[in-house]
């Protein structure tokens, strides 16, 4: 495994030796000792990625393609070593980390494509007196920020469109899951990607130290994953230099279920929607609204469907739901299923939090009053919390009650449910289905869910910028 820092080509220790434990959440065994970069190393990655910028920005669209294209090739032939690295620093089932291993490397591949194939426009202006050209160049310097809850996944996600635009990068990954990252950054060395291009540092402090790179008239481009509290104060750092951003900040994502939904089509969809990842995701159903008319099924079907959930280590394929992150994060969602119990809920299963690791029981909530603390605070665990309503429009309502509005999910007959989706303030709706990511798709919220997509073809014009030349006609 490797635990150093990658700066302008070379795998190095931090500058001033220090180094921070990797925790396996599974049995709170250090995994491996990662290096700390101090603001020397920060300051050198930013310079290593700038020193790089004009000639990766002339390296010509095909050549980016066909590196991309090998990490993905490297990756595929990699796909239990990749998942294995994200199961003992990350905690999760062996499942999940299979999945996201398969997405995350399917964002070399689609960007590799979009790298050959991005837009301009030539055209004569209203009046006949001048051509119109618009071009894309790279934006520039870009550092990209990225969660504990899919390290590989949210690296490919941004990594892969600012390479395929032309922009150098520096990856700061979280703490809790570095070694996912350098085994990335190692992919994009032996596919052949030049030095300079990608760079990573884990920077303890870490906000003084971001800061610090944002500050830097190099850098051009700030890529966020995480909390809304964290993208808020990176919104405010950026305003200083008018650095562009991108984020995708929190969730709270409802998940309604209509009057003749088709229950087993709904608590299919339900169950990936809630437990994928263990329910350590953004887009991770929150709050479900359930209709009076199958309440009472639905509950009995998911209580059924979630008792079933084996637990324990990802190292067990067995298992279908591993740990999460940290004790910390255990101890969270425990904090907020113990508060909506003493709100009125009730614990219809699981509530149990293990002494060993930091993992946590498929836990199933009842009675659960809309605008209790749990309906309005991200659960990011395998908590569901089901509130139950008689008016598709209160639903709608409750649903669109939050400052956040990244994902959705409506079950239901395909028309209502549609009609349903309309009207939500989400950036993304699943209707009758549980998982909606696909490279190919724009991802990203609304209201204080974000800014700016990832994936698609939107994904990549994040990382360029507009130039209007203007040609005598």
């Amino acid at each position: 495994m490797i635990t150093d820092l990658f700066i302008d080509g070379e795998w190095r220790p931090g500058s001033d030796g220090k180094r921070f434990d990797v925790i396996d959440p599974a049995d709170l065994s250090v995994v491996a000792q990662f290096a700390v970069a101090s603001e020397k190393d920060c300051m050198d990655a930013v310079d290593a990625a700038a020193a790089a910028q004009p000639t990766w920005a002339a390296t010509a669209p095909r050549e980016r393609s066909e590196l991309l294209r090998k990490a993905y090739e490297i990756l595929t032939d990699e796909v239990e070593v990749f998942a294995e690295i994200m199961v003992r620093e990350n905690g999760k089932s062996w499942s999940d980390a299979m999945g996201e291993a398969g997405y995350a490397k399917e964002f070399f591949r689609w960007f590799a494509e979009e790298a050959v194939r991005v837009p301009g426009d030539y055209r004569l202006s209203p009046a006949g007196d001048k051509r119109i050209i618009v071009d894309r160049s790279p934006i520039g310097v870009s550092l990209l920020i990225t969660p504990w809850n899919f390290p590989a996944a949210m690296a490919t996600r941004k990594l892969a469109p600012a390479l395929a635009a032309g922009c150098t990068t520096i990856l700061k990954p979280a703490r809790e899951t570095p070694l996912t990252a350098a085994y990335v950054v190692d992919v994009l060395r032996r596919a052949g990607v030049p030095d300079g291009v990608v760079n990573l540092v884990t920077p303890v402090p870490t906000g003084p130290l971001v800061k610090a790179m944002i500050d830097r008239p190099e850098v051009r481009k700030l890529s966020f994953t995480g909390s809304t509290e964290v993208g808020r104060d990176l919104l405010h750092a950026c305003a200083d230099s008018v650095v562009s951003t991108s984020m995708e900040l929190g969730g709270n994502a409802p998940l309604i279920v209509l009057p003749g939904a088709d229950l087993d089509e709904a608590v299919e969809g339900a169950l990936l929607a809630k437990m994928r990842n263990g329910g350590s995701a953004c887009t991770a159903a929150n709050r479900f609204y359930v209709h009076d008319s199958v309440h009472d099924e639905f509950v009995s079907r998911m209580t059924d469907a979630l008792a079933k959930v084996k637990v324990g280590s990802g190292l067990d394929r067995a298992n279908g739901l591993g740990a999460l992150v940290s004790v910390a994060e255990r101890d969270k969602v425990a904090s907020l299923v113990a508060g909506a119990v003493d709100e009125g809920a009730t614990l219809q299963l699981g509530g149990n939090a293990s002494a060993d690791g930091a993992f946590y029981d498929a836990t199933l909530l009842t009675g659960v009053t809309h605008g209790s603390t749990i309906t309005t605070t991200e659960i990011f665990g395998p908590v569901t919390a089901i509130v139950r309503f008689d008016d598709v429009d209160e639903a709608v309502r409750m649903a669109n009650d939050t400052e956040f509005g990244l994902m959705a999910y409506v079950f239901g007959e395909e028309r209502a449910a549609v009609a349903v989706a309309r009207r939500l303030e989400a950036g993304m709706v699943a209707v009758n289905r549980g998982v909606v990511s696909d490279p190919a798709a724009p991802f990203g919220g609304v209201k204080q869910s974000g800014l700016g997509r990832e994936g698609s073809s939107e994904g990549i014009l994040e990382f360029l910028e507009e130039k209007y030349i203007a040609l005598t006609a």
